[in-house]
């Protein structure tokens, strides 16, 4: 024995090293799941190293500033500036293929709208709320008016972390915005004094019985005990992999999670595509007008857009009796913070703008959009893209990927693998620790109050005082290779339909705003 730690004692540090290489050389050559690993010993790990990191590579080294997708260099540095109250502008000139397929032109006044000096916007830049009142068209117990204009859309504690959903909660509340639940319940961590938005899908997750099925009791006391759940939307698909369903491994339960989802511990909890609560459109109708009566809240519903033959017998069935959901939800195709399959989030329903002019040119022609409060959803969390979305029939705008970037985001693009660096989209307890939920909640409210204050500024510039007086003609868009481009109305066959609107000071005097009442 003393003669082997004599030995082992001899060997010096550089022939442990070479000792280790061949071991891992000899490991390699003899596994043979992985070809490169085979065929090139020990080398052959650079190449899964270099994979690994290859997001981070093309965010710092390899992409330029406009290039990257989802959200490039640009966008991503506006949302992460602006969150910090720091200098956001741009010099010398954008960077900006201005002549590009898509790209956003706002037509500005000759003459910029003008505050007067006891205007609501001349002591609060920031203050921008909704338009419309939810519920107020089909006589709701508790009609209710976002005080703002973005909010956060659904995204669900179990896919984002608790301090993550914290930290947005507490950062609502500053900004004076909603917080969508997301289809995973409604968490300890979404009570932290903002509105919220109670939301959920075929799991019922929250308001399910012992056997997966809607329980309307839950939810009435759900929402008893809960006085700042201030709508409900029923999710029909989302964005990211419409007329999809899920599943939720045994082994990612925690006692938290199961006792928040009322599902049982150590099961994989399916998700169905389809709603057991109703099949039909007039059964879909009847299910919101049930919970609207329990519960005394307005209730919506949420979709991507692909086809709309069934929109349309919606559309129908609510012109035809009178009754129908609140607001609609219209989610973007281009997917979002759901994992999904490449084939469905990048293939299946159309994107956002697509997508919402289609639905919104249904609803007008059937004389519907003023009852219902339109809601955008898909990279919207943008000055300029929300002016259009705006122009195009949007009343608010739900931001995901964008809320998450104002609070750490970094977009690593690994969500779905448990390891999000920054902590936002991962339930591992260390890597929540570089969360710090005051400062966050700051840079989320932040990031929402100079969205806002930049939409006024570009609503004034375009000679209205609020966002909802813009007009298809207000904003143009390049439309083909030619450098040609349109106004929104002749881009995609339909004018909006004028909002009342009698002045900010109206919106603010609002007994429904943020649904105080």
């Amino acid at each position: 024995m003393e003669s082997i730690l004599d030995f082992l004692s001899n060997i010096t540090w550089w022939m442990w090293i070479i000792i280790a290489l061949a071991i891992v050389a000899i490991r390699d050559i003899i596994q043979n799941k992985h070809t490169i690993s085979h065929n090139f010993p020990i080398v052959g790990h650079f190449r899964y190293m270099l994979e690994s990191i290859g997001p981070e590579l093309r965010q710092y080294l390899v992409a330029n500033n406009r290039e990257e997708l989802p959200f490039n260099r640009i966008e991503r540095g506006w949302v992460y500036a602006s969150s910090k109250n720091e200098n956001n502008y741009e010099g010398f000139g954008t960077d900006r293929d201005i002549y590009a397929h898509q790209h956003i032109f706002i037509n500005n006044a000759m003459l910029p709208y003008k505050l007067e000096d006891n205007h609501p916007n001349k002591k609060d830049k920031h203050f921008l709320p909704c338009a419309k009142v939810m519920g107020e068209y089909n006589k709701r117990k508790r009609p209710y008016r976002p005080a703002s204009v973005i909010n956060v859309s659904a995204m669900s504690f179990g896919s984002l972390s608790a301090k993550a959903v914290e930290s947005l909660n507490k950062g609502v509340k500053l900004a004076g915005a909603y917080h969508n639940t997301g289809e995973g319940g409604l968490s300890p961590y979404h009570k932290n004094g903002g509105d919220v938005v109670f939301h959920f899908g075929t799991g019922y997750f929250g308001v399910r019985d012992d056997d997966g099925n809607f329980s309307m009791e839950k939810l009435k006391q759900l929402v008893k005990e809960n006085p700042f759940v201030r709508a409900i939307e029923v999710k029909l698909s989302q964005g990211a992999k419409p007329g999809k369903g899920g599943v939720l491994p045994g082994s990612k339960i925690t006692k938290e999670i199961s006792e928040i989802r009322h599902v049982p511990m150590g099961e994989d909890v399916l998700s169905p595509p389809n709603h057991s609560a109703f099949n039909t459109i007039p059964e879909l109708v009847e299910f919101v007008e049930a919970i609207a009566q329990e519960t005394g809240l307005p209730v919506g519903i949420k979709a991507a857009i692909g086809k709309l033959e069934q929109w349309e017998e919606l559309a129908d069935y609510m012109k035809a009796n009178n009754k129908g959901p609140d607001f609609i939800t219209v989610d973007g195709g281009e997917g979002g913070t759901g994992a999904a399959p490449p084939s469905f989030a990048d293939h299946v329903s159309l994107p956002w703008v697509y997508g919402f002019g289609d639905l919104y040119k249904l609803f007008k022609d059937k004389g519907l959009t003023e009852r219902i409060v339109f809601i955008g959803s898909g990279k919207l969390g943008f000055p300029a893209k929300a002016a259009m979305a705006f122009a195009m029939g949007a009343d608010c705008i739900n931001v995901a990927r964008e809320a998450m970037m104002s609070i750490g985001c970094i977009q690593a693009q690994v969500c779905h693998t448990n390891r999000c660096p920054a902590g936002v989209a991962t339930q591992n307890k260390w890597l929540q620790r570089g969360i710090n939920v005051p400062l966050k909640s700051e840079r989320l409210a932040q990031y929402f109050n100079t969205f806002k204050k930049e939409l006024l500024e570009i609503t004034h510039a375009a000679g209205y005082e609020h966002p909802c007086q813009f007009k298809m003609t207000d904003v143009e868009v390049n439309v083909d290779d030619h450098n040609l481009s349109k106004e929104l109305d002749r881009t995609y066959n339909y004018n909006k339909v004028e909002v009342p609107f009698n002045g900010v000071q109206a919106l603010k005097d609002c007994m429904h705003l943020g649904g105080k009442a």
